[in-house]
């Protein structure tokens, strides 16, 4: 595998940020198709994939999802093109016979439930990012946000309770005229250890 140029890190990681404005412009056709296909290839555990993706991207459905977001989230995500609800799926074990077949890795998960909550939230939350990533490779911006009321978000788009909320990622294109001046980061010193 090679090393991406400057360029490519630059978008992904370096120069990208977290937007909370979104210009009026639209994303072009079979780019949520795209989105997912380049986010499916990553790694999770076992390959479960516990991530189920809701795009958000009608006015009914965004009007919806405002009744569980904080207030302050709400210009941000009526502004932007697309939301994607990620979600966690309860019973994601029941498909890795399927998406892991070299052995019976379903029966780790029933046999521990706890341990698959953890697995779910944890491999969910990775895809969350991928998606992310995902998004700058295709030139979009992004917003993360968990300031929504669980609960409620659930009660709304998941009444039936198999799946259950996770993150929820506005993406269009930002407007660079609104970003907040970018916060620090820890140092490597401060945030790694070498042992």
């Amino acid at each position: 595998m090679n090393r991406l140029d400057l360029h490519a890190q630059n978008q992904i990681f370096n120069e990208a940020r977290t937007h909370h404005a979104f210009t009026a412009k639209q994303l072009e056709e079979g780019t949520v198709q795209a989105l997912y296909d380049l986010c499916r290839w990553a790694p999770t555990a076992f390959n479960a994939a516990p991530a189920r993706f809701v795009f958000v991207q009608s006015p009914e459905a965004k009007q919806l999802l405002t009744q569980a977001l904080s207030e302050g989230n709400i210009p941000q995500t009526m502004q932007a093109p697309l939301t994607v609800i990620v979600a966690i799926d309860k019973r994601f074990y029941d498909r890795l016979p399927e998406l892991f077949p070299a052995f019976d890795a379903r029966a780790i998960y029933t046999a521990n439930l706890g341990l698959a909550e953890r697995a779910g939230l944890q491999n969910a939350s990775m895809q969350a990012a991928y998606l992310i990533m995902a998004a700058r490779t295709l030139g979009l911006d992004c917003g993360p946000m968990t300031g929504f009321n669980p609960g409620k978000l659930d009660e709304l788009f998941f009444p039936e309770g198999e799946w259950t909320s996770n993150i929820l990622i506005n993406i269009g294109y930002g407007d660079a005229e609104k970003l907040y001046p970018r916060g620090p980061r820890l140092s490597f010193d401060q945030a790694c250890r070498i042992i």
